[in-house]
């Protein structure tokens, strides 16, 4: 018997591409509101009732407000706002992220979907803060660039029309929606300096770490030991690690690729990783969160 799923925000780009990865399966029903319907309340928590599980792709306002529909359905949720990310009665869903956590989301009734940078920074940070290898306390520095499809419709309309035409730098006052859950689930206690950027293309991410370091081999060593046998997860061995980084070389895709940079002699390493902010860092990562849920093959559509 297929689970059922509803998609509230299902014409956003993150409800799109989701909707796109389970459409065909048989495993999976998809409850679907006619465009006149998607605001109405009363159609909405039917589709909601009617849901095993309700994916929210909305903005955080609204995802606060349908959870709180939802309090007394036995609906399960994902959230891909950033509402709920550091909320103790949500779990988070990376499922790498530590021992455990993915039997956390296999169980839970709300699972918080994570954000696209905060994916990266907290798969560099996590292995390494558990490992003592970066102090919680370090004054770090994170840079990042994505695809413009990270800004939603309304950034991609200016991109495509050419009302665009460069790369730039954004959050520039230090206050990014994705610290609060980089540091709670990075293990850090002071706040990153975050320099996002915004890049002439449409998808693929990279985000960065610099460290001052020599100790390279115990860094990569870490993250390896960490993400062993991961399915979506890799780290590059270090004598790979000195190309050219493209973050476009993982676009559709639910991977996520992690390096160690830099030259170690000299005490200067970069930590990097690269994904598909709209894979692994968003709708990818919420059809593996519903796979896990479910009790489903984690890769199935991915």
């Amino acid at each position: 018997m297929s689970a059922k799923v509803f998609i509230d925000g299902e014409v956003g780009t993150t409800g799109l591409q989701i909707r796109d990865r389970l459409l065909g399966r048989k495993d999976i029903s998809l409850i679907s509101l006619p465009e006149d319907r998607r605001k109405d309340a009363g159609a909405r928590a039917d589709a909601f009732a009617a849901a095993d599980i309700a994916i929210l792709c909305l903005p955080d306002d609204a995802s606060r407000e349908a959870a709180t529909i939802c309090q007394s359905l036995p609906t399960r949720l994902i959230d891909a706002s950033t509402a709920h990310r550091v909320n103790p009665n949500w779990v988070y869903g990376f499922p790498e992220l530590a021992a455990g956590q993915r039997a956390a989301i296999a169980g839970a009734k709300y699972v918080s979907n994570p954000g696209c940078y905060s994916t990266c920074a907290i798969a560099l940070l996590r292995p390494l803060t558990d490992a003592g290898l970066i102090a919680r306390d370090d004054a770090l520095s994170i840079f990042g660039i994505s695809g413009y499809t990270g800004g939603g419709k309304a950034m991609i309309a200016e991109f495509e029309k050419g009302e665009v035409t460069g790369n730039f730098l954004y959050a520039t006052t230090q206050h990014h929606k994705h610290m609060p859950e980089v540091m709670h689930y990075g293990q850090v206690s002071a706040t990153p300096i975050f320099v996002p950027a915004v890049g002439q293309y449409a998808q693929g991410m990279i985000v960065q770490i610099p460290l001052r370091t020599s100790r390279a081999v115990e860094l990569h060593a870490a993250l390896s030991a960490h993400y062993a046998g991961s399915r979506f997860v890799s780290v590059r061995p270090l004598d790979q690690a000195q190309a050219r980084e493209n973050p476009q070389a993982l676009n559709n895709t639910n991977k996520l690729e992690l390096s160690v940079l830099g030259d170690a002699a000299e005490g200067r390493v970069v930590l990097s990783a690269i994904l598909d902010n709209l894979g692994k860092g968003a709708s990818g990562a919420a059809v593996q969160n519903l796979n896990i849920m479910l009790g489903l093959d984690e890769g199935a559509g991915l």
